[in-house]
Formats: C-alpha cells, sequence, structure tokens
C-alpha cells in the first residue's frame, strides 16, 4: 500500500510513491483523502478514454434501445435465409375468354358444374374491408364463415364488433354461418397462442356449415381479398392443386400505396374431412400470380388503427407509446411510412435497401374490387388522393 497510519494516526508516505498521487500523502482527514485518490485516478486517465466512456458508450447503449430492432432487421440476410420459393402459376384472365379456354390455359380441364364454395375467416374490426370482400366474392359463394371473439389476440377485452352492426351485412345473412367465442384473457400469453385457439374454434364452426369433401374452402385474413374472377375459375375447373396459395397484390393504408405483389399466406383448399386444417402458413408450393388484393391496415378511422397496433399479433412492434399518437398517425398515413418505425422484413440487403423509406405514392385505380370503384364516395378513404382519416 502507498500509505499507511502512522503511531499517533497521523499519515506517512511510503518511499515507492507516484508522482501522480505525491500529493496525497500528509492529508489530515479521511474525506480528503478519499477525495484525493478520485483525483489520482482521473489524472492518470486520459481525455480520450474519458469521452469514450462518459459520452459515446451511453450514446452507443441508447442508440440500440432506440433502433436495434432495425439493427436486427437490416443484419436479418446474415442470419436467415430467403424461404424456399413457389411453383409459380401463371394466372390468365379475361372477361370475353371462355371457362373453358381459361382452364385450358391453365392445363386444367373444365367441370360439367362448379364446386361449392365456402369463405371463412376470423373478425376482429375491420367493417369496411369486410364489406369490400363480401361484395366481391357474393355471387361465388355458398356460404359465408365468421368467427369472433371479445377477446383480442394480446387478451384484451373487446366488443363483438359484427353482432353490433349484423345488419349492416343483411345481403349474406341467408348464406352466413356466424359464430363468437369467449377469450381467455390470459395477459402475457404469447399472442399466437390465442390466435391459435380462434383458428381450431373457426373449424368447428366450418364443419358446422356443411362443407364436404372437394369443395373450396378459401382461408385468409379479412384484408387478404381474392378477386372474383380467381375464385370463379377454381371452382369451374378440375385438376387444380389441392392445396393453392394466392399471390396477392400488397397495399398499405389504401389501394394508394401499393407495396409489391409478395403477399402469400392466402389459400384455397379443395377440402377433406378429417385432413384439412384452417391455418395462416405455408401449406403448399404451388402460387397462382396475381389472384387479388392485400389491403393491410386499410381503416376509415384513426381509432380503428390504434385498436389494432394494440391488439394484434404483432403487438410487441409498439415499442414507445408516441406510436399510438393520433397525429403521427395520420401523418404516416399520409406519407406512406411505416406505422412502426421498422425497416422491411426482407432477406437480401438489396430487397432492403429497395424498400427502404415511405412507400411511394399509387395514382392508378385500375383492376381493383368493382363494389369499391361502384361505391368511391363511401369508400374514398381507400383510393389515392385520400389518405386523410375520421378522428373517432
Amino acid at each position: 500500500m502507498w500509505w499507511m497510519m502512522g503511531e499517533n494516526g497521523g499519515h506517512y508516505c511510503s518511499k515507492k510513491t507516484d508522482d501522480i498521487c505525491g500529493d496525497v500523502c500528509g492529508q489530515d482527514s479521511g474525506r480528503v483523502l478519499s477525495m484525493s485518490r478520485i483525483k489520482c485516478i482521473l489524472r492518470g486517465v486520459d481525455l480520450r478514454t474519458m469521452l469514450f466512456l462518459f459520452i459515446l458508450v451511453p450514446t452507443c447503449v441508447y442508440g440500440i434501445y432506440l433502433h436495434g430492432q432495425k439493427i436486427s432487421y437490416f443484419l436479418r440476410p446474415l442470419w436467415e435465409s430467403p424461404p424456399k420459393g413457389f411453383n409459380e402459376i401463371p394466372h390468365y384472365y379475361n372477361e370475353n375468354v371462355t371457362m373453358e379456354n381459361l382452364c385450358k390455359l391453365h392445363g386444367w380441364r373444365i367441370r360439367e358444374f362448379p364446386r361449392r364454395v365456402y369463405d371463412a375467416v376470423l373478425f376482429s374490426n375491420e367493417m369496411d374491408i369486410l364489406t369490400l370482400r363480401w361484395k366481391e366474392l357474393y355471387p361465388y359463394i355458398t356460404q359465408f364463415i365468421l368467427l369472433e371473439s371479445n377477446s383480442t389476440f394480446t387478451g384484451t377485452e373487446k366488443l363483438l364488433y359484427f353482432a353490433n352492426h349484423r345488419d349492416q351485412f343483411k345481403f349474406v345473412e341467408p348464406r352466413l354461418t356466424y359464430g363468437n367465442i369467449g377469450g381467455r384473457f390470459k395477459k402475457g400469453e404469447n399472442p399466437f397462442i390465442e390466435e391459435a385457439y380462434q383458428r381450431v374454434a373457426l373449424d368447428q364452426l366450418i364443419k358446422v356449415a356443411g362443407i364436404s369433401d372437394d369443395d373450396l374452402l378459401i382461408m385468409s385474413d379479412v384484408d387478404e381479398i381474392p378477386s372474383k374472377h380467381t375464385i370463379n375459375l377454381l371452382r369451374w375447373c378440375d385438376d387444380i392443386p389441392q392445396v393453392l396459395h394466392l399471390r396477392l397484390r400488397n397495399y398499405l393504408y389504401s389501394f394508394e400505396f401499393f407495396v409489391d405483389d409478395s403477399s402469400w399466406r392466402a389459400s384455397v383448399h379443395r377440402y377433406k374431412m378429417g385432413k384439412t386444417r384452417y391455418a395462416h402458413y405455408r401449406q403448399s408450393d404451388d402460387i397462382l400470380a396475381e389472384a387479388g388484393w392485400h389491403c393491410s391496415f386499410c381503416f376509415r378511422r384513426v381509432s380503428e388503427f390504434i385498436f389494432k397496433m394494440k391488439a394484434y399479433s404483432h403487438f410487441d412492434r409498439v415499442r414507445f407509446k408516441r406510436y399510438l399518437d393520433p397525429e403521427r398517425i395520420q401523418k404516416v398515413i399520409c406519407k406512406g411510412a411505416d406505422l412502426f418505425d421498422m425497416l422491411p422484413e426482407e432477406y437480401t440487403f438489396k430487397e432492403i435497401i429497395g424498400k427502404m423509406g415511405p412507400v411511394p405514392h399509387s395514382y392508378s385505380a385500375v383492376h381493383l374490387p368493382s363494389y369499391l370503384l361502384e361505391n368511391a364516395d363511401e369508400y374514398k378513404f381507400l383510393l389515392p388522393g385520400h389518405c386523410f382519416r375520421e378522428s373517432g
């Protein structure tokens, strides 16, 4: 040690003293001595080291806290490989071509009579998009099947929105199989568990609707809308795949912001009793090109955006309370930016960099659901040039 207590309680220095700390010797109090120790340490530390420890390191830690998710997504190509590609089936359609020729173009044969078609969805609060979906598919659906719960996937209590607004859907009532299921309200549980629980219940409701072997079953979220000519093609053609995914045009907030054509989760199944299970993941290698639309977060009101951000399976993306600020949400919508301030979920640096930033505005309203265009005044918030949302 470089200092010791003397016989009379004073201090004296060791003969082996350090010039930096030499002035510590002879101090009269322990408090002064402690301060002197700190001075000794600081004198021995380089200024650049101090800047690194007290400025740069905390700044880096704070930066990682704010942008760690972005860093992880940007580096995704380093730790995750792209999924196996699909067998892309070209999609042929023109309203003036006969169904027999359309089936032939796809390598299929025409049937003597069309299959029955069942459309099954889990419903949360997407009233406007549900209307567009059912109006689009109405001519070719045998039975509409809808299940809703009084719980969100995150275990929060919610209203039975469809039950409370059922009068708006009288046009499907004769062909509607409706059910609701009580939530388990397990806070803190992985939301995908609650989602899976509700999908199992939907399986049972599909059977109640009267589905049989080789009937067609559409499996997709409410906002994943197959085009009616796609469903008509599949119900009339023989030899279609047992399970066929649908490649949909991907839109964000409205049909003003076209993202890409990478939406693939929607699927159509030739039903097999005891084998077909309702799911929302990859179940086949076959996919039909340009088969409809996926309009994500396409809501009329800002409050509906906030509800979904807090309620759906990826609620963990709401990392900061400011993400739920109504003014911020409105600005993000009109800009075409990401509600969660995330980078694109891609598997190559080229795709990530290419999709960084807001989605470009599109001014095309060609090949959209016919009911949307026929009722443009009612649904103008979904059309190019109308990004402002109602506040309620």
